[in-house]
Parts: structure tokens; sequence; C-alpha cells
């Protein structure tokens, strides 16, 4: 029967929409896909002739003494470079191979087995974290504005300064609303072809000539690094923001003689391939550009939910600056990950981008 061959069982595994590593009798990792690559951001080459417990830590259970398959759901596992995953754990022999298994690790199992409550819940956080704000943002300046107009009815005699009051706070009022305004900018991004370092030099400078003065900035970069497609003013705008969070993160440290240092670095990962958010295909995405600190880190009872909107560790914060961010990547064809690594630990925040031409 004629036409074209089927594909070679390496391009299906790498194409298998789930995580998977392939474990030898030794208990060592054979094999990682791309789905496993992304999830535990490592690539296949690294992870190769490792232990299974000098990637992550399993379920203490997963190595039954019958040797019978192991499912575990909805665990939370560490990451041995630091951070920790939720996930479905399955662990499966390997038939007429002794002692190869093969383990999948699929990812948000909460989100699939509630439905659509998970989603529920992240919009009530919202409403609530945007009535909060609101309150917050608008009304103290509104009743500064209330009581400058009342001392000018009542004749008052430094009019000029209590009109400039009025002014300014209505000025700050409109930036708050032009910044929720952001969110529903439905233009498309003009994407195109661009090299990434003149945009990283651009970003290090604004942000050491204002508001990352006196903060080292260390630059790893990968010399070899191709295009990446991307909108030049959103990406700007999405380094500088997270510059601006690593900064405020590395306020007050220092004490203990730990110098406050911010990271900028990049990195080709190939074979990456990711799906951007859920019902998208999987798309190639193996531009890293990561941003890190030194800093204490998103306090845990939000690190899952930094990129929604409204939500916020900062005592002032208003919980936009994250959220614009994601959708910034996400309308680049890219993705944003936060996460805890290394020892000691630092705060990165990897995107990935597809490459340019």
């Amino acid at each position: 029967m004629g036409g074209a061959a089927g594909p070679a069982f390496a391009e299906l595994f790498a194409a298998l929409p789930v995580a998977v590593l392939v474990i030898d009798p030794q208990n060592r990792i054979a094999h990682a896909n791309a789905d496993g690559e992304a999830l535990l951001n490592l690539s296949e080459r690294a992870m190769l002739g490792q232990p299974l417990a000098a990637i992550l830590r399993p379920p203490p259970e997963h190595l039954r003494p019958d040797g019978h398959d192991f499912a575990a759901f909805d665990v939370e596992l560490a990451l041995v470079r630091g951070g920790r995953i939720r996930v479905d754990f399955i662990e499966a022999r390997i038939a007429d191979h002794p002692g190869w298994r093969a383990i999948t690790l699929h990812h948000a199992a909460t989100s699939r087995r509630l439905g659509h409550s998970a989603d529920r819940a992240s919009a009530a956080r919202a409403a609530v974290g945007a009535a909060a704000m609101l309150a917050h943002e608008i009304k103290n300046p509104l009743s500064g504005i209330r009581g400058a107009a009342q001392l000018l009815a009542m004749g008052a005699e430094d009019a000029e300064e209590l009109t400039t009051l009025i002014t300014t706070e209505v000025d700050r009022v409109a930036a708050l609303i032009d910044r929720m305004q952001d969110f529903t900018d439905t233009r498309p991004l003009r994407i195109a072809s661009e090299n990434i370092y003149p945009l990283l030099d651009h970003a290090r400078r604004l942000a050491l000539a204002g508001f990352a003065s006196g903060v080292t900035i260390e630059e790893r970069f990968d010399p070899s690094l191709p295009p990446v497609l991307v909108d030049r003013d959103a990406m700007l705008q999405v380094l500088l923001n997270l510059l601006k969070n690593a900064a405020e993160a590395l306020v007050g440290q220092g004490g203990d003689g730990l110098q406050p240092r911010i990271t900028l670095s990049t990195a080709y990962r190939h074979g990456m391939a990711v799906s951007p958010s859920p019902g998208k295909p999987r798309q190639p995405l193996p531009i890293e550009i990561c941003v890190g600190d030194n800093g204490p880190g998103a306090p845990a009872e939000i690190a899952d939910h930094l990129f929604d909107p409204f939500i916020s560790g900062k005592p002032e914060g208003q919980g936009l600056g994250l959220a614009l961010v994601d959708k910034l990547v996400r309308d680049m064809g890219g993705m944003i990950q936060y996460a805890r690594e290394g020892s000691p630990e630092t705060t990165v925040f990897r995107i990935l981008l597809p490459r340019g031409q």
C-alpha cells in the first residue's frame, strides 16, 4: 500500500501530551519526552542516567514490593533543584522487560477532577481582589478630592494648592483605570523576528537608572541564541515589569551579608514544545529568558495564583503587574512560569517563547 511512512516511535514518544519518564532496572532515567522536560524544567540530556530521586522525590510508597503498578492522584512532589509540582503520579511496568517502568506525571489533576470549580474559585478570588483594590485605590483619593472641594467652597486661601491636589488625585484614579483597561486591549501584537539582546540591554539600563539603582544585575547569556518571535514594545514591558518586581522583592534584603542580586539569563532548550494554554496545540518554545532574584519569593499561600489579576503579596500591591505580564507573553505565543530553584533557593520567572527566523 502506497503513501508516506508513519511516524517513528521516537516521534510518537516526543509528541505524547503528558510528561513521561522511562526508568531502567537500576532506577535511572533512560528516556524523557518533551512534556517531561517542560514540567521538570530539565532537558532529557541532563536527566539521562540520573537516579529518579536525583530529579524529583516520588511518593514514598511508589516502589511496591509486590512489583505491581502504582498510582497516586493529586500529590505534591518536591523537585530536587527546588520547587514543587502537583501531579497525578502513575507508574506502570513495561511488559516483557523486567525491571523497566514508565512513569507519567499529569499536571493540574485537581482542576481536571473538579471540572470548572477551580476556574470559578479563581474568578471569585479575582472579583474579591478587584473589589478590595478598587475600594483602597479609589476611595482614598475621592475622600481627598471631596475635602479639597469643600475647602474651596468655603473660600480657602490656598486655592491653587487645593486645585493641584484635586488634579493629582484625579490623574491617579485615571492612571489606575488605564492599567485595568490594558487587559481589555484586543488589538493584535506586531510579532516579528528580533534579536533579544538589544531589548535585554535596554531593559537592564532602564532598571539600573531607576527602580533598580544600587542592585547588581548579572547576565548569564547563551551567545548562540537565535532570534525570537516577539512584539518589541510588549516584550520590553514584560522585562521591565519582571525587573521591577525583582527589585521590589529585594528591598530590605542583604542584612545577613547576602548581596541583593537580580539575574538575567537566556538559553536554548532543544525539543521544548508545550501547550501555552488548555485546548491549544503544542508549540515549539525553545527560547528561554529568565529573570531571577535572591529575594524571599512569593508567600506560599499565593504562589500558585501569582498570575491571577488582583492577587499580590505586597501590602500596597494592586496585583496587576504579573497578570499583565502573563497576558502579554501569551499574546506573543509563549508562556511564563514562576519557581523557587537552587540551593540556596532563588526566585525565577521563566519565559518560553517561539524561535524567529
